[in-house]
């Protein structure tokens, strides 16, 4: 089983993800445990400040290091066992890659950031690991922590119905996935491609093949220079490229 602890000033933003659909069935499962910290318990003073002015002043408010620490202390205090990640547009870009490596961890705490910022001494001494979700800015962490741990669970033995639903979703293989379709076979003219339907299984398996190569080739060609593709798939690009240049 994995754990994930959220630190979180803004606790009951989670509540509708974590209590449905899969991630509801994969804790009742105890496959997985998902625990949510409110950061304002681990402060001190009267008002529950998690945030102050920036020293050299500026614009916005930077969150204090004090109750975060506190907060890592009483969720993880076997630092050796938890990996402690801050998520920050500043972060390594997430990628499946990144959920492959990270489902291998017993405990993960996520940290969302607010505000301004985070004291930069919580990204010095308490912090494992700097996550980005993209190259953009949103207002807070949660959201990203609710991507990840979606991300991260599904790879859990047991949490999907079918386990070969992770091993050939989108960018799993390094590529796009290939087209879906279902019943009925045509609706309003619209038909499903013979071979899907034809019963002949290896032909099934070469046009799916053929059509995620075609499919990253027009969408994210960007992919196919990172994947590592057998020479049977590099006669099919190049054969979609010529395709492609026929029609431009």
């Amino acid at each position: 089983m994995i754990r994930f602890d959220i630190l979180s000033v803004f606790p009951e933003m989670f509540a509708s993800t974590f209590e449905s659909s899969l991630l509801k069935k994969a804790q009742e499962k105890n496959l997985i445990e998902i625990q949510i910290h409110d950061i304002r318990r681990y402060t001190e003073d009267k008002h529950r400040m998690t945030d102050d002015a920036p020293y050299g002043g500026g614009g916005g408010m930077v969150m204090k290091v004090e109750p975060i620490d506190r907060a890592l202390q009483a969720v993880a205090p076997d630092r050796n066992q938890a990996l402690v990640i801050l998520l920050t547009p500043q972060g390594e870009p997430f990628r499946q890659k990144s959920a492959a490596e990270l489902v291998t961890h017993k405990q993960i705490v996520l940290i969302c950031g607010h505000y301004e910022g985070l004291d930069e001494r919580v990204r010095v001494h308490l912090v494992d690991l700097e996550i980005s979700i993209g190259d953009f800015v949103l207002t807070g962490g949660e959201l990203p922590a609710m991507i990840i741990v979606d991300a991260v669970a599904r790879l859990v033995p047991g949490v999907l119905g079918n386990a070969d639903s992770a091993v050939t979703d989108s960018f799993a293989t390094g590529l796009l996935e290939y087209p879906h379709y279902t019943r009925p076979a045509e609706y309003r003219n619209w038909k499903v491609p013979d071979v899907l339907i034809s019963g002949h299984h290896r032909e099934i398996e070469q046009w799916r093949r053929r059509e995620s190569l075609r499919r990253t080739l027009t969408r994210r060609p960007d992919l196919l220079e990172q994947a590592a593709l057998p020479a049977g798939d590099l006669a099919i690009l190049t054969e979609l490229k010529g395709l492609r240049e026929g029609v431009e």
